[in-house]
């Protein structure tokens, strides 16, 4: 495990599915919180800094695309990862367009969710750097 500065948000309405990247993530040396809903992250973003935000696509009250232009306009250099057991391929170009790094199918792969998280922090590092 290399321990990461990088501070994640897990943002969905499954408290199974939250517990289950919560527990990868934290493996893999990033610092996690999660919440249950969109507003609840926006609170929470209020208060903490977070570098990703892991969001659920479908979620009661505000979905997860709501939830992400929500994000960019108060938030825009968090980087996104969307996570959906229902997704197509509108919802994933919408994603995409709403500025989202990614967007992966539940059940979540660990061996792609670490992929990911590596690429999209090497990018970061490398726009820092640069």
């Amino acid at each position: 495990m290399v321990q990461s500065h990088e501070k994640v948000l897990v943002v969905d309405d499954e408290e199974n599915a939250r517990i289950a990247l919560r527990a990868i993530l934290q493996e893999e040396g990033y610092e996690v919180d999660s919440v249950a809903n969109g507003y609840e992250a926006l609170e929470f973003l209020r208060q903490h800094k977070v570098n990703v935000v892991i969001s659920d696509l479908r979620m009661p009250e505000m979905n997860g695309l709501s939830f992400l232009r929500e994000l960019n306009r108060h938030y825009p250099s968090t980087r996104v990862i969307m996570v959906t057991a229902y997704g197509g391929v509108e919802s994933y170009l919408e994603a995409i367009q709403l500025g989202a790094f990614e967007y992966i199918h539940k059940p979540v792969k660990v061996d792609e969710l670490k992929n990911i998280m590596h690429k999209m922090l090497a990018e970061n590092r490398s726009a820092r750097a640069n």
